[in-house]
């Protein structure tokens, strides 16, 4: 009998999958916490994980631990590192929640270039004449620099061009043809697409400790140019974001994501209600999403134990001995 440990809430899809599968006994811990699921991995053949961190420490102490699937397409929270030590997979989920992401950040685009937040804010406090402010604009014909062109950053694109906006977008791993494919302007210089924009949206990895928008950035793009994060947290300096919302220097910004979940809510960031509108990374977490992620993550775990999984969505597909992959159901 193998042990799944299921370490944060997942939709009902799931775990229908693996209650169905026969040989498997799971473990369900619906907070998302690391203080919450670690006590269980001691006995845990399979983990699958949300957002929580999995350092070496927590993977050192399950000594039964044979794969883990993350709830998710991102893993910057995980030690692949230390899974690969130990011959562990560290699988993904497939294209499941693109158009979900992608609709959450053309609403946050749309939402910040309408000022919704400070209208609705105004009506409630009595300021009805805020509407005479003209501080809301349009985003036809603006031009809109997508940094990252994988299936969300596509996705992007597409919505965005319904809104009648100019496309430019950044992705040094791609080849010229699908820019020309999807009819978008290729950027090969972040800064000079910073500079040239009228709105960004972020659609990368987080790569290194550096923010990749820090305030040097921040200072390149227009004033009044709008910025969307439904990445990672940690892309952007949220320090220096505050100080060029304060400062007026950006029109506005919309994040999903934060470089602390949940954050201090003492934070300068958060401090700035006008012209900011924050989501809990929610981005890909409506129903239809939740329960595709969800599929997605059960089924890597029952392939990996009947010798099916599919190699394309491990990350550190190093540690795949084909040989070592068959008939390993208890």
């Amino acid at each position: 009998m193998a042990n799944i440990l299921i370490a944060g809430k997942i939709h009902q899809a799931g775990l229908d999958i693996l209650r169905h599968t026969a040989g498997f006994n799971l473990q369900l811990v619906n907070e998302v916490s690391v203080e919450s699921f670690a006590p269980f991995l001691k006995d845990a053949d399979a983990l699958l994980i949300r957002t929580q961190p999995l350092t070496s420490r927590e993977i050192n102490t399950a000594p039964k631990l044979r794969i883990v699937s993350r709830h998710g397409v991102g893993y910057d929270s995980v030690d692949v590192d230390a899974l690969t030590a130990r011959n562990i997979p560290l699988t993904v989920v497939g294209d499941v929640n693109s158009l979900s992401v992608a609709e959450h950040t053309l609403a946050l685009l749309l939402a910040v270039a309408k000022r919704v937040n400070y209208f609705d804010r105004s009506i409630r406090e009595g300021q009805w004449n805020n509407r005479n402010s003209f501080s809301a604009v349009e985003v036809a014909g603006r031009t809109l620099f997508i940094l990252g062109f994988g299936r969300i950053g596509r996705e992007v694109a597409r919505l965005a061009k319904c809104f009648r906006m100019k496309v430019a977008a950044y992705d040094p791993f791609l080849p010229d043809s699908v820019f020309v494919d999807h009819d978008v302007t290729r950027v090969t210089d972040i800064n000079r697409g910073l500079q040239q924009a009228d709105a960004v949206t972020v659609h990368l990895p987080l790569s290194g400790h550096k923010p990749l928008i820090g305030e040097a950035e921040l200072a390149l793009m227009k004033r009044g140019a709008l910025l969307i994060n439904t990445a990672r947290g940690g892309i952007v300096d949220e320090e220096a974001l505050a100080a060029a919302l304060q400062n007026n220097a950006l029109g506005g910004a919309g994040l999903d994501v934060l470089r602390n979940e949940p954050p201090d809510l003492h934070a300068a960031l958060l401090a700035q209600s006008d012209r900011l509108i924050l989501s809990p990374h929610a981005a890909g977490l409506t129903e239809e999403a939740a329960m595709r992620m969800s599929a997605s993550a059960a089924t890597n775990i029952v392939n990996f134990f009947t010798g099916q999984l599919d190699k394309e969505l491990v990350v550190n597909q190093q540690v795949l001995l084909l040989n070592d992959l068959t008939s390993q159901l208890p």
